[in-house]
């Protein structure tokens, strides 16, 4: 089976032997002597509580990611672990806010991931038989005293904006419940102005008002939206407006964004026409791959192969990428020659 992942991000994406190759990459000595022990540094804990202590996995990552080799060469290093996952095409998600913690500007990082991107294209397209292809979204971030730095990634955005093969949209992520999506207008007015896609993350630690608020922004996609289940009313909105919803089952179990996993709405969600996709989100924290997310829904509920062909689609339609590029994408998800 080939696969296609929309919400990955970067920084959730490094593995030890992706950590290791960094840090040997760039002299920098990891604090942990084992693969063991650096894995349980890179993992998230089995009492995580919250998305709030979640989120404080991405430290050592981070560390990691803050010069032009270093960033390039992880998205190089995800893409690769993403082909050998059987995907086939995967849109990569990164803040450059968090990437200035040493000598590089926002526009180094994203010039930087735009490396590590075209190297990685060229180097498949010469030794694959199976095409493969990628692009990037530049995330803002939650919080209350960024918003110069918000205005520059959608700066850059624009700046750096293709239909596919590059940046092709801007999120919104971080500690939802802290920091309202309400609060950010501006950044998604601009947005809009400037003709960028975007998706936000919405309906994962803050309830059915946060996804509400950014079909109102005018997001094409939302991140998780699991939440959506709590309002009838916004389920009706997001069938009967299409709205592709990035769900990620191993990842809004481990932030608690659903208490009970026997009662997660992916199966309700599809039952009603909603496009659902599949996604990781974050594998290296989470310890998942796309595989065994697909795997895990069809355990837990029972998902039939048509219903996993219809996931599939529904990833190849939400795509920020070329309706050329989504043909080619549903051949290869359902196999034809």
């Amino acid at each position: 089976m080939k696969y296609i992942d929309l919400h990955l991000h970067l920084d959730g994406a490094i593995s030890v032997p992706i950590a290791k190759k960094l840090a040997a990459l760039q002299e920098i000595s990891l604090p942990a002597d084992t693969d063991d022990a650096l894995d349980k540094l890179l993992r998230v804990p089995e009492d995580c509580t919250s998305l709030n202590d979640f989120l404080k996995c991405f430290d050592l990552p981070l560390t990691l990611l803050q010069t032009r080799a270093g960033l390039s060469e992880a998205v190089y290093l995800v893409l690769e672990k993403c082909s050998e996952d059987d995907v086939v095409y995967a849109e990569v998600r990164f803040a450059p806010q968090l990437h200035t913690h040493g000598k590089m500007s926002q526009e180094d990082a994203v010039l930087a991931a735009l490396d590590g991107l075209n190297r990685f294209q060229k180097d498949h397209e010469s030794i694959a038989e199976t095409p493969f292809f990628a692009n990037l979204i530049l995330c803002c971030m939650r919080g209350n005293d960024n918003k110069s730095e918000n205005r520059e990634t959608v700066r850059l955005a624009e700046k750096y904006l293709v239909k596919t093969g590059g940046v092709v949209a801007i999120d919104l992520a971080g500690a939802e419940a802290l920091f309202p999506t309400s609060d950010f207008q501006d950044i998604f007015s601009e947005a809009q102005n400037k003709n960028i896609p975007f998706t936000i993350h919405a309906g994962e630690a803050d309830g059915p008002r946060s996804i509400r608020t950014a079909l109102e922004f005018g997001a094409s996609r939302i991140g998780h939206g699991v939440r959506a289940f709590e309002d009838s009313e916004l389920i009706d909105i997001l069938t009967k407006k299409h709205i592709p919803l990035e769900m990620c089952p191993t990842s809004n179990r481990q932030t608690h964004a659903v208490d009970n996993m026997n009662s997660y709405p992916l199966k309700s969600f599809l039952d009603r026409g909603i496009p659902i996709t599949i996604n990781t989100d974050d594998p290296a924290i989470e310890g998942t791959s796309i595989k065994n997310e697909f795997d895990y829904i069809k355990k837990l509920y029972s998902i039939s192969d048509d219903e996993i062909r219809t996931i599939l689609l529904n990833s190849v339609n939400a795509a920020f990428t070329t309706e050329d590029i989504k043909q080619k994408l549903i051949n290869e998800v359902l196999n034809i020659s």
